[in-house]
C-alpha cells in the first residue's frame, strides 16, 4: 500500500476534532452509519446511471448491490451516488447533446463529495465517455463497469442484430416487403433482454475501448449483461477499487497516450463504430494526450477488421464474440499492433493480462492474414467540402462506392429530408449525392445520429440498398452504408457544407482519401458572402451554455472550459 488511513481524501471530512467534521460524522449517525463503517476506510462512489428510462442499464438497479459487496469484502465503505443516465433511443433530440454534461456531473460528484474512489457504471452510448471524462477531471482511482451487450435478437428462425437488422427491414418494409404483422413480431424480438446494443454500434464499441485504454477489469467489456460472469465481475470491481485507492491507481497513471494508440488500433480491428472517433479524441485530450483524426486514419491503414461482428461483419454478433474469446482473444491476435507494456485497472501490464487468453473461433475473430476488411473500419477525407476532415466506415460499404462522383441532392434540414425522401416524384437516382446539412455540434443541436440519410423510396422499390451520403451528423453505430459524416466545419457556422447546392457534383475517393465539392472557388466565394446569420438554437438554459461552449467533431466536441488546457487545475474544495 502507498497510502495509510490519515492519507484518504475522506479523513479530510471525517478526522479532524473540529466543528464541521462534528457535522459530517453526525449525519452519517443520522443515517444509520457507525464510525467504524466508514472512518479509516477508502470511501468509494458508485456513480450510477440507472433510470427506469434506460433499457441498456435496467439490471444496474441490482448490479450496484453486487459492486457493493465487493467493496465491503475488500473493506471499504460503498456509496451510490446517482447520475443522469443518456438512454440512447429515448433522450431527445440526442444523448450527445448530454454527453458533456454527464462529463461535469460526474466530476463535480466526485470532487465535492468525501469519496477516495470511484466505480462508474454505464454502457449506453454516451455514458462511457461522459463517465471517464468527468473522471479523468476528477482524478481519483476510478474502474468502469461496463453494462455489457444484450442477447442475440430472434425473429423467425432468423438472428437479429441491434439496429443494424432494424434498418435493414425496415427498407424491406418501405418496400413492400414485410408485413404489418411480421413488423410488430421483430419489435419484440429484436431487443430480449436488458443490456447494450449486441451488434458492434457505439455502446460495445465505447466499453471495448474504455476496457483497452486500462478503465476496466481486463476483458470485462466482453461480458454479456444476462450472464452470470456479468455479476461476478461487478463484484471483484467493487473489490478492486479498494485496493486501487491504496495503490493510488489513478486514471493519469492508466490513461497513458500508448494506451490511447492502443485503443484506435482495437477500433480499427473491431469495425468500430465512427463515434469513437469523436469520443477517443475528447477522452484523450482530457488526459492532456494531441490525439486526433489523423491517428486514426494512420491506424486505419495499418490495422484490418478482424471482428466479424455486424454491421462490418456479416453474421456474428457479440454474445459470439464472447464465446470466440472476447476482447482478450481480439488482443492476442493484434499483439503487433499494441504495446503491452500499458497497465490496466488491475494494476498489470497487458502482456501479464493476456496469459491465457486465446482465441476459439477463428470465423469470428479472424487471424490478421484473414480479416474481414484489409484496412481498419474508418477513414479520414480532406477537401475543400470538409477542410478540417470528416469520416467513413468503408468497412460498412458498398465497395462500388469508395470511389464516386454524383451530383448532390441537398436538404437543409431532417424535417425537410423527411418530407422529400419518400416523394414519387423526387429527381434522384442511385449515382446521386444525398446531402444534410445543420445536423453538427451547434446546427442539430448536439449532432444528432441522423448520418444514415435514408434510401429514397422510389430507388429502395428499384433494390437499391446504399448510395453516398454526405452530412455533418453522426450515425448510429449499428449503421452501415456509404456515408460520410462529421464534416468539420459544420454546416450551421459556415463551413463548406453551407455552400453546397442541389445539382453540384461531389467527389469522394476513399483509397486517396479526398472528397470534393467540384464548384469553382469565386463561385464558393460568392455564395458564402451571401450565407445568412443562422437562427440561435437556445435563448437560455443548458442549450444556451452548450452553443456557447461546444467544440467542433475534429476536436472531441468537448466544451473548451472543460479542456485539460483550460485554466489552472482545480483544487480540492475548502472545507470550514
Amino acid at each position: 500500500m502507498t497510502k495509510t488511513p490519515d492519507q484518504l481524501r475522506s479523513a479530510r471530512w471525517f478526522e479532524p476534532d473540529d466543528f464541521r467534521s462534528f457535522g459530517h460524522r453526525s449525519r452519517m449517525n443520522q443515517m444509520g452509519y457507525a464510525a467504524e463503517d466508514y472512518r479509516g476506510k477508502p470511501v468509494i462512489a458508485i456513480v450510477n446511471t440507472w433510470s427506469d428510462l434506460n433499457q441498456c442499464h435496467a439490471h444496474f438497479k441490482q448490479r450496484v448491490e453486487d459492486v457493493k459487496r465487493g467493496i465491503l469484502q475488500a473493506g471499504g465503505f460503498p456509496v451510490e451516488l446517482p447520475a443522469i443516465s443518456l438512454s440512447e433511443s429515448k433522450v431527445k433530440p440526442t444523448t450527445m447533446l448530454y454527453r458533456n454534461f454527464l462529463a461535469m456531473e460526474t466530476e463535480e460528484l466526485i470532487r465535492s463529495h468525501p469519496v477516495d474512489g470511484a466505480v462508474l457504471m454505464g454502457g449506453c452510448d454516451k455514458t462511457t465517455p461522459g463517465l471517464l471524462l468527468g473522471a479523468t477531471s476528477a482524478g481519483v482511482p476510478a474502474v468502469f463497469v461496463p453494462a455489457g451487450p444484450m442477447l442475440r435478437g430472434n425473429w423467425h428462425g432468423k438472428v437479429l442484430g441491434s439496429g443494424s437488422d432494424a434498418f435493414k427491414y425496415w427498407d424491406e418494409r418501405r418496400a413492400g416487403n414485410i408485413s404489418d404483422k411480421d413488423w410488430s413480431e421483430m419489435e419484440v424480438g429484436i431487443a430480449r433482454s436488458y443490456g447494450v446494443c449486441m451488434t458492434m454500434g457505439t455502446a460495445s464499441t465505447m466499453t471495448a475501448l474504455a476496457d483497452v485504454i486500462g478503465m476496466s477489469l481486463p476483458g470485462a467489456s466482453s461480458i454479456p449483461a444476462a450472464d452470470a460472469n456479468h455479476i461476478r465481475m461487478c463484484a471483484a470491481a467493487g473489490r478492486r477499487i479498494v485496493d486501487m485507492v491504496w495503490e493510488d491507481l489513478t486514471p493519469a497513471r492508466i490513461q497513458t497516450e500508448a494506451a490511447f494508440r492502443n485503443a484506435i488500433s482495437v477500433a480499427m480491428a473491431m469495425g468500430c463504430s465512427t463515434n469513437a472517433v469523436i469520443h477517443v479524441i475528447a477522452m484523450a485530450r482530457r488526459a492532456g494526450h494531441p490525439i486526433g483524426l489523423e491517428d486514426f486514419d494512420a491506424a486505419s491503414r495499418k490495422v484490418p477488421v478482424i471482428a466479424n461482428i455486424r454491421p462490418s461483419g456479416d453474421r456474428y454478433l457479440m454474445e459470439d464474440f464472447y464465446y470466440a474469446g472476447g476482447l482478450l482473444g481480439l488482443l492476442t491476435r493484434l499483439a503487433p499492433h499494441l504495446d503491452l507494456d500499458q497497465i490496466n485497472a488491475s494494476g498489470k501490464t497487458w502482456a501479464e493480462s493476456l496469459e491465457g487468453a486465446a482465441v476459439y473461433d477463428d470465423d469470428v475473430i479472424r487471424p490478421l492474414d484473414r480479416p474481414i476488411y484489409a484496412e481498419g473500419a474508418l477513414a479520414l477525407l480532406k477537401g475543400n467540402l470538409a477542410p478540417n476532415g470528416c469520416v467513413m466506415k468503408p468497412s460498412a460499404a458498398d465497395p462500388r462506392l469508395l470511389r464516386h462522383a454524383g451530383p448532390a441532392l441537398v436538404f437543409d434540414d431532417y424535417p425537410a429530408l423527411k418530407a422529400g425522401i419518400d416523394r414519387d416524384d423526387l429527381d434522384v437516382t442511385p449515382d446521386t449525392v444525398l446531402v444534410l446539412r445543420n445536423a453538427g455540434p451547434l446546427g442539430g443541436p448536439g449532432m444528432p445520429e441522423w448520418g444514415m440519410l435514408p434510401i429514397p423510396k422510389k430507388l429502395v422499390r428499384q433494390g437499391v440498398r446504399d448510395m453516398v451520403r454526405i452530412s455533418d451528423a453522426r450515425m448510429s453505430g449499428t449503421s452501415y452504408g456509404a456515408c460520410i459524416l462529421h464534416v468539420s466545419p459544420e454546416s450551421y457556422v459556415g463551413g463548406p457544407l453551407a455552400l453546397v447546392r442541389t445539382g453540384d457534383v461531389i467527389s469522394i475517393d476513399v483509397p486517396a482519401r479526398s472528397i470534393s465539392l467540384d464548384v469553382p472557388e469565386d463561385e464558393l466565394a460568392r455564395r458564402r458572402a451571401a450565407l445568412p446569420a443562422p437562427p440561435p438554437r437556445y435563448e437560455r438554459g443548458y442549450g444556451w451554455m452548450f452553443s456557447r461552449h461546444i467544440g467542433q467533431a475534429d476536436a472531441g466536441c468537448d466544451f473548451d472550459f472543460l479542456r485539460t488546457d483550460f485554466g489552472a487545475p482545480v483544487t480540492e474544495p475548502v472545507i470550514f
